[in-house]
């Protein structure tokens, strides 16, 4: 570090634990890449926890004039995350909400996902106005420091016209809560002049007709060029010119540490309409036509955007039968009562009765093909990325024109597209705004390529904001990227107004300098950064930040964006070492990146896969660790061979040892087992596993619990005989439909219940109990002791003896199924989806949630429920879509089922939980304080529950317990 930033970080570890002062070479890259095409390396990196250190880290830095940004998920696109200096970045601690008048408003701490807003709102069928489409990864701060709006919001319902109070923090450290007068009360006395001026200022712009019809102009449209001018004209009250000039100020005015929002309805019905059109000029006069209905959405897409996706899965057919000059409109209309929609619908078709479609106009209600249509929609952006050359990468811009010359606005922007040979750029966008989104790729490493994407961001500048008099920005953000052309959409006059509230909040100039406002003409050209060919893996990596959010390891290491950041770094500076480009720094800088990536992106990455659940362009960051292992434990693999051909003697020895260390346990007591195991971890270097007291006790082997409760076997009748058994045959399995083959994971069948679980029966136990309850005869396959499916392989990069294992498997459960003709039972859900990845297609594979709510739950009854219980949705039951299927039998078992918001996978992954218990620990932070009403947790993967049981507080068992305890077998 430099001296003057070294200077600061001793003065700000005397009250932030150094954990959160990150000054490394890995991870300063890590956190200083957003989702732009721009990056600067922070000197430093400061977590913050609470109002009380953003102030003490602004008087710090402001006292060695050193500039700051603000960051919060990264997910902007406009380069206003991003620093060379200090890097404010929240940590987990904001996430604080309060909900108010039944939800007709909510006050949000920046840190607070917008999407998980959303579902805190959902009870009151409220949502807060703006909706991004990185809503599920995009924290408020974000949303309201850029003034994010979306497909459904407009300009109505953005954070400026939806923002009720706000709290605050200046340039100076100082904090004002505009919803407290007794906050505003001091400010008046601190910041008097402050105050002043701004009414002043609005004064004046008000007086300036020139001016104030210019900014009612702008605004009119969507726009976020430039600060909030529509401020000075709306309001007279300085604290409201303030509070909503720090809406889309984008850091550089102050920090916004709790908005609160007046939220929306979210209406329970709703239909949409892909509308197709002959040409543009059609569509857009069907846009202007439905602008004064009460549609919520009109969503424009070029044809060259639905060649994009017309070959994706699921895509109808029209598609492609357009012509070439086609376009569509996706029209979406919601009410809240039947009646209200009808009229709606009516409404919004009438206005385009007479103009021409290439077919007939359906609005559906149906869920399937709505969700279709938004499909189509959504996956413009991922199918740019996902054919984009390596080394290059995706640009999203926005532009807002006057609805009245959209038609001419678009064609002359494709004009311009064909003129610098963009030829693959496509368009689509908010159209009852004027607001529409270029997409093209960009390679960035060639003099050239640069100088082209300089032309063409110049012509569109002059086409959008001096031609049209529309928006350069109209919902991304000005950022680095459009700032040199602030001056140019607003004129002089606007732009020294923006440049005087800038002096006038931040004098030093401190504040995230350069964005929004610049001196400097090739800003937008500078500091470009490179995406570097690493892996065929993650090459189509955008960089979006979309997958942050659901990674286990957030908080403690890296995040699976962070992980291919430094992947693709340490692959650029091997090339350049490679062709003898590379000097001692950057030979120095490539060894501590490899050395510290084993640990930060390797070792703590549980390899989950939820991070391709949310990438547009579907990259499992788990995919890559799992072959960054294979490439690190290649000296293992003969190990790992004999494994998997003595894996039953591998598996009765784990069970031998939990015997023993259960039994020491019973002899030495939880607490002086802890101190033991603890000491000896440490002194053998972290190798000894991690012992807690939900370690679970020795599983009994299968034949034993047979031997304890024989399967009950089908008896003979004469067709036609009346007998107590043909009353009963549901639960005696006389048919081919009551036969199941039921696969207890090697996990259950060597951890059983922990000891202070309150319940002494193994997984399989009670699954044999149940099955046999609800009527089926159960099967096992042969050679039970020594099947896996291959997923501890797989998850240390050992293929080959995951796929000997997962072979064996496949060959026992076709016999044990007949080829397929009874169905197989899984009672870990990890386990059984890697059974779908990899096992033969004819076997009809279940997850053990699936089969107890289709299969089993009908047969039984639940007389009397539990009042409330836990429920944690495993990664794999998500990925495999069921996690909605999940909550509905927990509901049938319970009154209320607590599912914690912000846990997704829990990070125990397999034996994480054992060697890097840390990130168990990280992932679960929150769980205890989640379930805190609760006595008992359920989930479906015993590994997983271990890490449950010892976090939260409370027992965590598999569900199949809870429905096995509270049912009986129906009355036939």
């Amino acid at each position: 570090m430099k001296q003057a930033y070294q200077e600061l970080y001793n003065e700000l570890s005397g009250f932030i634990s150094q954990e959160r002062l990150i000054h490394d070479e890995l991870r300063t890259l890590a956190y200083g890449t957003d989702a732009s095409f721009y990056r600067l390396i922070p000197q430093l990196v400061v977590r913050v926890d609470s109002e009380q250190e953003v102030i003490a880290v602004l008087k710090a830095t402001a006292a060695r004039q050193l500039p700051v940004t603000f960051r919060a998920a990264g997910t902007s696109l406009s380069g206003q995350a991003v620093t060379d200096s200090v890097l404010i970045q929240l940590s987990s601690n904001w996430r604080g909400y309060r909900i108010h008048d039944q939800g007709d408003s909510v006050s949000l701490q920046p840190g607070v996902i917008g999407g998980k807003a959303n579902q805190l709102l959902a009870p009151y069928q409220r949502k807060i106005g703006p909706d991004p489409a990185s809503i599920n990864a995009a924290m408020i701060g974000g949303i309201a420091a850029n003034n994010a709006s979306g497909m459904c919001c407009g300009t109505a319902q953005n954070s400026y016209n939806t923002v009720e109070h706000m709290r605050v923090i200046m340039a100076d450290g100082t904090l004002l809560d505009t919803a407290d007068e007794s906050s505003c009360k001091a400010f008046e006395q601190s910041h008097a002049g402050l105050l002043a001026e701004l009414k002043t200022l609005g004064e004046k712009t008000r007086d300036n007709q020139q001016l104030a019809d210019l900014i009612r102009h702008k605004y009119r449209l969507k726009n976020t060029t430039g600060y909030s001018l529509n401020s000075l004209v709306d309001y007279s009250d300085p604290f409201e010119i303030l509070k909503h000039l720090m809406i889309g100020s984008e850091g550089t005015l102050g920090f916004i540490s709790e908005v609160t929002y007046r939220t929306v309805i979210e209406h329970p019905l709703k239909a949409a309409a892909m509308i197709f059109f002959p040409d543009m000029e059609s569509t857009c006069r069907a846009v202007t036509a439905m602008k004064p209905t009460p549609v919520a959405a009109v969503e424009l897409i070029d044809r060259a955007g639905l060649r994009a996706v017309e070959d994706k899965s699921g895509m109808p057919e029209i598609l492609k039968t357009l012509g070439d000059d086609a376009a569509a409109l996706l029209v979406d209309v919601r009410g809240s009562e039947r009646d209200e929609l009808e009229q709606k619908l009516a409404q919004v078709t009438a206005a385009i009765t007479d103009i021409e479609t290439v077919a007939p106009i359906e609005f559906t209600e149906d869920s399937a093909t709505y969700d279709l249509y938004w499909k189509i929609r959504k996956g413009l952006f991922p199918a740019v990325g996902a054919v984009r050359m390596t080394g290059t990468t995706v640009i999203i811009e926005d532009v807002a024109f006057p609805i009245e010359q959209l038609a001419e606005g678009v064609q002359e922007l494709q004009q311009v597209f064909r003129k610098y040979g963009y030829d693959e750029a496509l368009l689509f966008g908010h159209a009852l705004e004027g607001n529409l989104h270029f997409v093209f790729t960009q390679g960035f490493d060639d003099p050239e390529e640069i100088t082209r994407y300089q032309q063409l961001m110049d012509d569109v500048a002059n086409l959008v904001a001096v031609k049209y008099k529309g928006s350069l920005k109209a919902e991304h953000g000005t950022g680095r990227n459009m700032a040199p052309y602030v001056e140019l959409e607003w004129g002089k006059d606007a732009y020294d107004l923006m440049w005087q509230l800038k002096a006038l909040f931040d004098p030093g100039h401190l504040l995230n300098p350069d964005v929004i406002l610049t001196r400097n003409p090739n800003l937008h050209l500078e500091n470009l950064k490179p995406l570097p060919p690493a892996d065929s893996l993650i090459d189509k990596c955008i960089e979006c930040g979309f997958c942050e959010s659901s990674c286990p390891s957030r908080n403690l290491s890296l995040t699976p964006r962070q992980r291919i950041v430094i992947w693709r770094e340490i692959n650029r500076l091997e090339d350049t070492a490679d062709q003898g480009g590379s000097g001692q720094q950057e030979a120095e800088r490539l060894k501590e990146l490899v050395s510290e990536y084993d640990y930060q992106g390797i070792d703590t990455c549980a390899a989950c896969g939820l991070c391709e659940m949310n990438c547009p362009v579907s990259i499992n960051t788990g995919d890559l660790t799992r072959s960054l292992r294979h490439e690190r434990n290649k000296g293992y693999a003969g190990t790992a061979k004999w494994i998997a051909g003595h894996f039953e003697t591998v598996a009765n020895t784990s069970r031998t040892m939990l015997k023993v260390t259960d039994g020491m346990h019973a002899l030495v007591g939880s607490k002086n087992m802890s101190t033991i195991t603890s000491m000896a971890r440490k002194v053998s270097g972290n190798r000894v596993q991690q012992w807690t007291p939900s370690m679970p006790k020795a599983s009994p082997k299968i034949d034993d619990i047979l031997k304890r409760m024989p399967m009950r076997q089908p008896e003979k009748r004469l067709q036609g005989d009346v007998t107590e058994a043909s009353l009963t045959e549901g639960r005696q399995g006389l048919t081919d439909d009551n036969r199941v083959v039921y696969l207890p994971s090697c996990a259950t069948r060597i951890m059983g219940a922990a000891r202070h679980q309150g319940e002494d029966r193994s997984t399989p136990e009670v699954t044999i109990s149940l099955l046999n309850k609800a009527g089926f005869e159960v099967i096992f396959p042969d050679r039970l002791g020594d099947q896996c499916c291959g997923m501890p392989f797989q998850s240390k990069g050992q293929f080959d003896a995951a796929a000997v294992k997962a072979d064996q498997l496949n060959k026992a459960l076709l016999s044990a199924t007949d080829n397929g003709r009874y169905p197989v039972f899984c009672d870990t859900s990890p386990c059984l989806m890697q059974m779908r990845e990899k096992l033969d297609s004819r076997l009809r594979l279940h997850e053990q949630v699936e089969f107890i709510y289709d299969f089993v739950l009908p047969r039984l009854t639940i007389a009397v429920k539990k009042d409330r219980i836990a429920l944690h949705v495993t990664c794999s039951t998500t990925k495999m879509g069921l996690a909605d299927k999940f909550l509905a039998l927990a509901k049938a078992c319970a009154d209320e089922v607590i599912t914690p918001p912000d846990i997704t996978c829990c990070g125990f992954a397999g034996d994480k939980g054992f060697s890097q218990p840390e990130l168990n620990a990280s992932a679960l932070k929150d769980l205890s304080d989640a379930v805190a009403t609760c006595d008992e947790g359920y989930s479906n993967s015993r590994t997983c529950e271990i890490g449950l049981s010892e976090h939260s507080g409370i027992p965590y068992q598999s569900i199949i317990y809870l429905v096995d305890r509270l049912s009986t077998a129906k009355a036939v």
